[in-house]
């Protein structure tokens, strides 16, 4: 009963304000011209409403607040975006200076822009997924680029990001880092192979502040943030271990970094190199690739992929390389 009478009193209070403010309601645009006055009432009024109504909505479905919010915002930017048209830029302002006397905070001219951007964005093409929350929304709003921001509300989707990790991704040129091809995929929801995932460069925490960078010392510092390191190789990888040893003849051999990627069903071996790519860098993490394969390799495994990250990349050395496993990509310290 607690509750229906809170609906009830909600009710009653809103519509109490809607009748008090309907008294009294005129427009003034920039350049002293007057807005018709049943037009400018019948604008401002629908803005208002459509905050009132969310408002309601709020209290009496939970589970459909985001949604709501997302759908308010739309609607309120479709009309700022009408009446810009009649009335000039300026009309944005006056109806800020209405909503916050009537309504509060949260109306300023900031925020109505943000509405307007909103709902020109979807306009273009952009989904209005619930599962993205508004302020994630207006970390895209700057992004121009369509098919960037599809890559990043996709992103949002299938790892539940945060609106501070998308921030970061954004910060990061997650996007510009992939190929072509791995855009291209993404963006129409397709399954890109790994090492389409790889981005190039690969960011590197170097959160110790590390000045002289030897071959140990870039696997020392990558440790100190796997998480974001296999991060940066794209979604689905594990650990297994450091300086892996295999025997190779009569001879140990130890693997910089191996893992293992659950989504595509593979080992993954991975080289350090502070020097620019060599010919013998590939025929190096080959050998390593095939014992991998021969030896620890389920029989429902994939192939292993290597991949050798080196300061500085060398096409050649890889586009002549003819084990198609073999990827490389340069590493930057941040």
């Amino acid at each position: 009963m607690s509750l229906v009478k809170e609906i009830i009193l909600s009710l009653v209070s809103c519509l109490v304000v809607l009748i008090a403010l309907s008294i009294g309601f005129y427009r003034f645009i920039p350049n002293n011209k007057v807005i018709p006055e049943t037009v400018s009432y019948q604008a401002s009024e629908e803005i208002k409403n459509e905050f009132i109504n969310n408002e309601i909505n709020k209290k009496v479905k939970n589970y459909l607040i985001n949604r709501k919010d997302l759908e308010t915002r739309y609607n309120v930017g479709k009309l700022l975006s009408e009446a810009g048209k009649k009335y000039g830029e300026g009309i944005i302002n006056e109806y800020s200076k209405k909503l916050t006397l009537e309504l509060g905070k949260g109306y300023n001219v900031t925020n109505l822009k943000r509405y307007r951007q909103f709902y020109m964005l979807i306009q273009k093409g952009a989904p209005m997924a619930h599962q993205l929350s508004w302020s994630q929304y207006v970390e895209l709003l700057s992004i121009k680029d369509m098919p960037k921001v599809m890559f990043y509300i996709n992103l949002c989707i299938k790892h539940n990001l945060t609106k501070r990790q998308l921030r970061e991704r954004i910060k990061s040129k997650e996007y510009e880092r992939l190929s072509e091809s791995a855009k291209s995929k993404l963006i129409a929801n397709e399954e890109p192979l790994l090492p389409d995932l790889v981005k190039n460069p690969i960011l590197i925490k170097n959160t110790n502040k590390h000045t002289e960078i030897s071959e140990k010392v870039l696997q020392q510092i990558i440790l100190e943030d796997i998480k974001n390191f296999m991060q940066e190789l794209g979604s689905g990888f594990s650990f297994v271990s450091n300086e892996y040893p295999i025997k190779l003849g009569d001879k140990y051999n130890y693997i910089d970094l191996l893992l293992y990627n659950y989504k595509y069903k593979c080992f993954v071996v991975i080289e350090l190199k502070i020097t620019k790519l060599k010919k013998e860098h590939t025929g190096q993490i080959q050998n390593y690739m095939n014992y991998i394969d021969k030896n620890i390799k389920e029989i429902d495994d994939n192939n292993t992929v290597g991949i050798i990250i080196c300061k500085k990349d060398d096409r050649f050395v890889i586009d002549y390389c003819s084990d198609k496993r073999i990827i490389s990509r340069e590493f930057e310290l941040v």
